[in-house]
């Protein structure tokens, strides 16, 4: 019998095979089932137990949809009668029994539907997040200008795959230009704010010649939409014809990788985030063919299992140093997961580019903010 009734909802779903979930609330059904059966075999010819196959059809309600939820009832309300009907005479209880069977089966099934449109309007919900995601952080790459660029967000919460982090590359006449950034907060604030951060960006980057200028306009537009308390951490990135300039807003400083070593790029001086009207000094450095940057926010460098922090600069060149620059962050992505158990506290943001050599110049090959002062 069980057999059977195992064959009719493995195939009571129309439109193809039974999703995992499904079969994982038929399979917690029919072990109540042989459960009960054997019980009642054992028990007698008396219908003493039929109304724990009451049970079977809520347990399939909390993995399986509402049609699976009325065969498993259907299949409990018969197995419930084929036993009643083997007995010497059916009961007052008995009826009471198989009466509650059918009741449960009405009541699970819709449970079943409520929760399977509450599943849907969540999948709906991740569907749109991605979407945004994708309107917020464009993808970057694989070439943007000469440099190979790869970006990868890493969200601290499986729910959601976007927050406050934020990046960008865009090719401009001033050199390959990078932007990234951490908002304070979490949530739907910190993404509008990050959403306003690089709407400014991608216009202003092809409009100023100097990156404190575009420090500046970044600023107005963080203190214009936020409150006191509110700011962005940011690193903007410029290279020109083999010279890279950094201008650093209280953001985690960008990694040099060179000839495996690593170099910390610190400022010359430290400045607030944005929204604190920051004043910048540029870090100019001359890069060699091969060189490759990370940047990052500070989810990584505040990623820690007991207490200890992900060794990010003794570990960077192995990670980054070898195949395409998204191989590279694929692998830091790797060993970080690894490293916290798969449990990350913060989101993160990683850009990571490579400087393959210089192209033939258009115009001298200086920092942009000596190319600004230039023209005043």
């Amino acid at each position: 019998m069980l057999f059977r009734v195992r064959t009719h909802l493995l195939r009571s779903r129309r439109g193809g095979p039974l999703s995992p979930e499904s079969r994982a609330g038929i399979g917690a059904a029919l072990v109540l089932l042989a459960l009960v059966s054997v019980v009642e075999l054992a028990d007698g010819r008396k219908a003493n137990y039929v109304g724990l196959l009451a049970a079977a059809p809520f347990l399939a309600a909390a993995f399986a949809n509402w049609r699976v939820v009325l065969g498993v009832g259907s299949a409990s309300t018969l197995v419930g009668a084929g036993f009643a009907l083997a007995g010497q005479m059916i009961s007052v209880a008995t009826v009471v029994n198989l009466t509650g069977i059918v009741l449960a089966t009405g009541i699970a099934a819709r449970v079943a539907a409520i929760r399977q449109g509450q599943a849907e309007r969540i999948a709906e919900l991740s569907r749109l997040a991605s979407v945004a995601q994708q309107a917020v952080l464009r993808p970057l790459g694989p070439q943007v200008g000469t440099l190979a660029v790869a970006g990868h967000y890493i969200s601290s919460t499986a729910a959601a795959d976007i927050g406050g982090d934020l990046y960008e590359a865009v090719d401009t006449p001033y050199g390959v230009r990078m932007l990234i950034g951490d908002v304070r907060g979490k949530g739907l604030d910190a993404v509008r704010l990050a959403s306003i951060v690089l709407g400014s960006y991608r216009h202003v980057a092809y409009e100023r010649a100097d990156l404190r200028a575009i420090v500046a306009d970044l600023d107005r537009a963080v203190a214009r939409s936020v409150g006191d308390e509110d700011f962005v951490t940011a690193a903007l990135v410029e290279e020109r014809g083999g010279t890279l300039t950094i201008v650093n807003c209280g953001h985690p400083a960008p990694l040099l990788l060179r000839r495996g070593e690593v170099i910390t790029l610190e400022p010359p001086a430290t400045a607030p985030p944005l929204g604190f009207m920051p004043v910048v000094q540029p870090r100019v450095e001359r890069l060699e063919p091969g060189d490759r940057l990370l940047l990052f926010t500070d989810g990584l460098g505040e990623a820690r299992r007991d207490g200890e922090f992900f060794p990010i600069a003794d570990r960077a060149w192995r990670l980054l140093g070898h195949g395409t620059v998204a191989d590279g962050l694929a692998s830091l992505e790797t060993a970080l997961v690894e490293w916290v158990h798969g449990r990350l506290d913060d989101d993160i943001a990683l850009v990571l580019m490579e400087y393959a050599g210089p192209r033939p110049a258009s115009g001298p090959a200086v920092p942009s903010w000596e190319v600004g002062a230039a023209e005043h």
